[in-house]
């Protein structure tokens, strides 16, 4: 299977401890880009489904460890964009965005 290269760009406010939260996605295998705030990256083996599940799952695993006020994640897979997500308190899981029409 080829390696897919993860671009992950999270938007969030009122983070209480990014130290910590960088911990976590940093042990479930994301680097921090340097000089960026909250722009990871990984290599990923799986399929894109598999990949973007584990995206949600990590990121939202991070958040649910800290205090926040609100976070939006988007996300590349071999520089192919994916929907935005944005995290819904209601159901306390990032939630695709979905475009007016």
């Amino acid at each position: 299977m080829e390696e897919l290269e993860v671009l992950v760009l999270l938007d969030v406010s009122g983070l209480e401890d990014k130290e910590k939260f960088e911990k976590h996605v940093k042990r479930e295998g994301f680097k921090a880009v340097e000089g960026e705030n909250f722009v990871y990256t990984a290599k990923s083996t799986t399929t894109t489904f598999s990949t973007k599940a584990y995206i949600l799952e990590v990121f939202k695993k991070g958040l649910q460890k800290n205090e926040f006020l609100e976070a939006n994640l988007i996300f590349l897979l071999n520089e192919t964009p994916y929907p935005a997500y944005y995290y819904d308190r209601t159901t306390n899981d990032f939630e695709e965005v979905k475009e007016e029409k």
